[in-house]
């Protein structure tokens, strides 16, 4: 495992907002994160889908894999006081271009686009106004450790409050709050800083 300190977040980038309204007219909020990774398709989709695979990187426990329609997973959320369980269905598992689920009541769809021998990896995922910054700051944590697993060069998953206090993810929050033109939430008020 490369040493945690070694780490640091790249610029806030490949983000942006959708508002819209949802069945009963209330206000919907999408993150869309754009990743360039340099591995396959094939190799990424695994890592979307497999158990074994999300523990390295996902803010998530998988107790099955999400990689076919129908099926249904318990998603244990990492790092939570006291941990959260939901049941999904997943809704879509086009491998390895597509893959549809809910987590926790957020809608979660990822696209994987061949992209000269690497993936362009979107995802959307609906997120209450309030903290769309600091959900956009704890996924390019998670998408950075995904990268570097998928390149051999592990750095252990980060999510949770353990994300929060890294002083690379409070940067990351305030700048995606400043490009989706909302306040930078001070949250925690007192986190431990780290670099």
């Amino acid at each position: 495992m490369t040493d945690l300190a070694q780490y640091t977040p790249g610029p806030a980038c490949g983000a942006r907002v959708q508002k819209d309204r949802g069945q009963n007219g209330e206000e919907k909020w999408t993150l869309v994160l754009v990743r360039e990774l340099r591995h396959s398709p094939e190799r990424v989709w695994q890592a979307l889908t497999e158990p074994a695979h999300l523990r390295e990187w996902a803010p998530f426990d998988a107790d099955g894999s999400l990689g076919a329609v129908g099926s249904s997973v318990k998603l244990t959320t990492v790092g939570a006081p006291t941990p959260r369980v939901s049941e999904t269905t997943v809704t879509r598992a086009d491998a390895p271009k597509a893959l549809e689920y809910n987590w926790g009541g957020f809608d979660m769809r990822w696209q994987l686009e061949d992209s000269g021998g690497g993936t362009r990896l979107t995802l959307w995922t609906n997120i209450g106004h309030r903290f769309i910054a600091m959900g956009a700051a704890g996924w390019h944590i998670c998408l950075d450790v995904l990268d570097r697993l998928l390149s051999g060069i592990p750095i252990g998953r980060m999510v949770g409050p353990e994300a929060i206090k890294f002083g690379g993810w409070q940067q990351l929050n305030a700048e995606y709050a400043k490009q989706f033109g909302i306040e930078s939430p001070n949250w925690p008020p007192q986190a431990t800083q780290k670099s």
